[in-house]
């Protein structure tokens, strides 16, 4: 798939070759956190103390040198819309404006007056009154690398890069509550189902603080995750000799651990012993714990089932969860980059809707229902919207969504100046929305909020303080986790 910025020059032949390429950043498996959780016992069989000093030597921070965090157990979905999503077409519909620019999708009341969906989201309008819609978001960044980057690292550079320069506040959150002592729960602080991972990660955090990923589609009958709650006896106890072996390798290193390095590899080591040998991980991830009702509620596709296990991992105790909704319930390319080349951006909007309109409501209404909308934060974003004004180009081929080759066909490119997101749970100010944007939707006239505020809203819910916590980079430097922004009052009071 492409992520291409619409002033961008690439031929349409080369965009079309690159279309399902998405590289993001190239871990190195050797310390790769979430290769090694997933490694069971094989991953455990090639423990050495070379191997992990060589772990040790890539980790640039260690547990006393950053501020500790509030481990208050308040937890934040993110529910990622890997390419944008149009506000146009969604929660900022524009029904004056001219055809060119308000689309073909009617506008719908919702529970909240005054606030107006398009006819795509009629389940969300009806609990509109459960969550606030912030229409006023921008960024600076064009790219689906730079721009994801802005929003979840606050990094304010507008060019797109292989790698992050700063740590998403995922990870962020994820080495700060580490820092407050052993975790009680089996559990990982941090997951991912099929996250997104393309264009972030923890940066000079290092692979320790990267989430336990889950991938693959929660739907189907096969889904499972490996190598967790192993029941043979047998096989924890060898596996407990093995780590035991590792551990007595080390003890005269530790002499000369005078930072106290270790410390983040230990932890790390436990959790994946934990979610080895503890049942308990094993039937939290087991969606077969749910009743059909619930099931058949949040939707019974890959989108429905990935809310519902969000749902169920946070409620055993797992503090920051993200996922995706990609792949073909996007249509053609996997993705909500609707430019004409990818799809016919109205086609693709009416073929995720009904998926999306359906487990997004659901999650939010079991937040409420299950007495857990002060502890669990949920937030629903793209990186940026799509262009207020429609284009035309020719498809560069046939699928869902998307008409056969050389078809024109109507697009959104991509639109940092404004979009929409909405924020559930978590204690906030709810049934209301933020900001507002022009006439067409192309730029905020009231309450501009940015990547910073964005942040410091999350963080602020997790009991960060955004603006004295410092953590210190690859060269040492103490450095904010977030330089600007503050937490939108209107969210949290």
């Amino acid at each position: 798939m492409t992520f291409s910025n619409s002033s961008n020059n690439m031929n349409r032949s080369q965009r079309d070759q690159n279309r399902r390429v998405c590289p993001g950043p190239i871990l190195n498996d050797s310390g790769n956190r979430r290769t090694f959780l997933q490694a069971g016992l094989a991953g455990f069989a090639t423990l050495s103390l070379p191997h992990l000093m060589k772990l040790r030597a890539q980790s640039s921070l260690y547990a006393n040198d950053a501020t500790k965090a509030n481990r208050e157990k308040t937890a934040v979905i993110m529910v990622w819309q890997p390419g944008g999503c149009s506000h146009i077409d969604s929660y900022d519909p524009k029904p004056l404006a001219a055809s060119e620019y308000r689309g073909p999708f009617g506008t719908i009341p919702t529970k909240v007056p005054g606030l107006h969906f398009t006819e795509l989201l009629p389940m969300q309008a009806a609990i509109a009154d459960k969550f606030t819609v912030l229409r006023s978001m921008q960024q600076t960044a064009g790219g689906h690398p730079a721009g994801s980057m802005q929003l979840l690292s606050g990094d304010p550079d507008t060019r797109d890069k292989p790698k992050p320069k700063f740590p998403d506040w995922m990870t962020v959150t994820n080495y700060l509550r580490s820092q407050s002592g052993p975790r009680q729960n089996p559990l990982p602080t941090y997951c991912g189902i099929n996250p997104p991972l393309e264009y972030n990660g923890p940066a000079y955090l290092g692979d320790a603080y990267s989430p336990f990923t889950v991938s693959g589609d929660p739907n189907l009958p096969s889904f499972s995750v490996p190598n967790i709650g192993l029941s043979n006896t047998g096989e924890v106890k060898r596996l407990s000799r093995r780590a035991n072996l590792r551990r007595n390798l080390d003890t005269l290193e530790r002499a000369f651990d005078q930072q106290g390095e270790l410390a983040a590899l230990d932890e790390f080591e436990t959790q994946a012993m934990t979610l080895l040998t503890n049942p308990a991980t094993k039937e939290a991830f087991d969606l077969s714990k749910e009743d059909n009702r619930t099931r058949d509620r949040y939707g019974r596709n890959s989108w429905g089932q990935q809310l519902l296990l969000s749902r169920r991992l946070v409620e055993a105790g797992v503090e920051v969860m993200t996922t995706s909704l990609s792949g073909p319930l996007c249509g053609r390319v996997h993705n909500w980059d609707d430019h004409a080349v990818n799809h016919h951006v109205f086609d693709a909007m009416r073929f995720r809707s009904a998926a999306y309109d359906q487990a997004v409501s659901a999650l939010i209404e079991d937040i409420y229902e299950r007495g857990l909308d002060k502890r669990v934060l949920v937030v629903v974003t793209g990186e940026f919207g799509r262009t207020p004004k429609v284009n035309y180009d020719a498809s560069t081929g046939a699928g869902d969504a998307s008409a056969p080759a050389g078809t024109k066909q109507p697009g959104r490119d991509h639109w940092p100046r404004a979009f929409s997101n909405i924020w559930a749970g978590g204690g906030i100010q709810h049934g209301k929305f933020i900001g507002a944007t022009d006439k067409r939707g192309e730029d905020v006239v009231e309450r501009i909020c940015g990547p910073g505020d964005f942040l410091a809203t999350i963080y602020h819910h997790l009991g960060i303080e955004a603006s004295t916590t410092l953590i210190r980079d690859f060269n040492g430097r103490p450095t904010p986790i977030v330089d600007h922004g503050k937490p939108i009052a209107e969210l949290i009071g």
